[in-house]
């Protein structure tokens, strides 16, 4: 999502005084807690096995770019040291800055920091904004008023970009239904080059869909996009008894949105001891070994304009370093794939699943016969292990002689 690399995959951590529920991040809503029974989990969280190295070495070794962390939630809970209010992480058992020692954590592996602040606040007294959405939780006790809740925003957005180095991107959470410009002008004068979501106060530089799983036909995204999707098909933040989506849905949605431009951002939810569990850790370690096999063909590419004909397989072409990859998020339905139309013999084909090389010939396919018109060969790669990889997305590299 920088200028030299448009695309690239992050790691995204919702994490909050939530998690001692072991139901949903947005518990206090859904569950309809009482709020001075909520707000008392302040007082007993202290997630003393926390280890922000571990996540970052973690998120490094399945491929991540990045990580996006949730500074704030909808229960206004701060995650870090502030000054804006007393609802935050120093006043609780803990009592230390968790953002601070992840934002360490990531300059000592080099690796991007982004940030996740939610509009919505259901602790502040001005928190409410009847323009919005998610306000179920909002105080009703004070009348409305969306300029101090804007100089608030303003107030808690300034000490994220001041005090923890570079900041990636900014993702805002839920739309307020609010044209302010002056908002996103202050976030890039506190952070030159920062990438910010369109979920905020003005368009911002991109769109974030998420838990999109629609199907197009399009070959790559027009505007700089953003997918997000958790591990969890019920929640973003730890949830004790889980459903997950299964690896082949999320691999395959993956490589549909990186493969068009796209960057992607897949969560979990750390537990109240501040441990990433067991399960959505193997998970993550599996999908990134998918992941890492592409060696890179995902990230930073762009669109292959040659027309290679219509493909038998639902498929997404894109080049990079001068070689195409032919993304198939669904798999391939034979063991053999049809070019009706190639720039030039290849000098090389490769399963990148496998990393090996892959047979190929220039030849007149059966399939290809029509009457009274002359035959036409084709690019014929065939021999392509595909059942081997039928719980994965196929991705096949192609360097042409030319």
């Amino acid at each position: 999502m920088a200028a030299n690399n448009t695309n690239l995959f992050g790691m995204f951590v919702h994490w909050g005084i939530y998690a001692q529920l072991g139901l949903h991040e947005q518990a206090f809503a859904r569950y309809n807690i009482d709020r001075a029974e909520y707000e008392k989990l302040a007082k007993t969280f202290n997630p003393t096995e926390y280890d922000p190295d571990e996540w970052v070495i973690q998120a490094k070794a399945n491929g991540a770019k990045y990580i996006c962390f949730t500074a704030k939630h909808h229960d206004g809970f701060c995650m870090w040291d502030t000054k804006t209010t007393d609802y935050c992480i120093m006043n609780t058992p803990y009592g230390r800055d968790v953002l601070k020692m992840l934002a360490d954590a990531c300059a000592r592996h080099a690796m991007r920091l982004s940030i996740y602040y939610s509009n919505p606040d259901w602790h502040y007294e001005y928190g409410y904004n009847p323009a919005s959405t998610h306000q179920w939780k909002a105080r009703t006790d004070t009348e409305p008023d969306t300029e101090k809740l804007r100089a608030y925003i303003k107030a808690q957005v300034t000490e994220l970009l001041t005090n923890y180095g570079p900041v990636y991107t900014l993702f805002w959470d839920i739309p307020p239904h609010i044209f302010d410009p002056s908002i996103n002008e202050l976030v890039r004068r506190l952070q030159p080059g920062i990438l910010i979501n369109d979920r905020g106060f003005d368009t911002g530089d991109f769109s974030t869909p998420e838990r999109d799983f629609s199907k197009t036909d399009a070959q790559r995204y027009e505007r700089m996009t953003e997918a997000c999707n958790s591990i969890s098909a019920l929640s973003w933040g730890y949830r004790e008894r889980d459903d997950f989506y299964t690896l082949r849905f999320l691999m395959s949605h993956i490589d549909r949105v990186m493969a068009m431009g796209g960057s992607y951002l897949l969560n979990v939810g750390p537990d109240a001891a501040g441990n990433i569990p067991r399960t959505s850790a193997e998970r993550m370690r599996r999908i990134g070994d998918w992941y890492n096999r592409m060696e890179g063909c995902l990230e930073g590419h762009e669109a292959d304009p040659f027309d290679y004909g219509k493909l038998r397989s639902s498929c997404i072409i894109n080049r990079k370093n001068g070689k195409t990859y032919l993304h198939f998020p669904d798999g391939l339905m034979s063991t053999g794939l049809t070019l009706e139309q190639y720039p030039s013999p290849p000098r090389s084909v490769r399963l990148m699943n496998s990393g090996r090389a892959i047979t190929w010939e220039i030849s007149y396919l059966p399939t290809l016969f029509k009457p009274d018109q002359p035959q036409r060969t084709c690019l014929h790669i065939y021999d392509i292990p595909a059942d081997l990889y039928a719980d994965e997305p196929i991705v096949i590299e192609i360097e042409w002689n030319r």
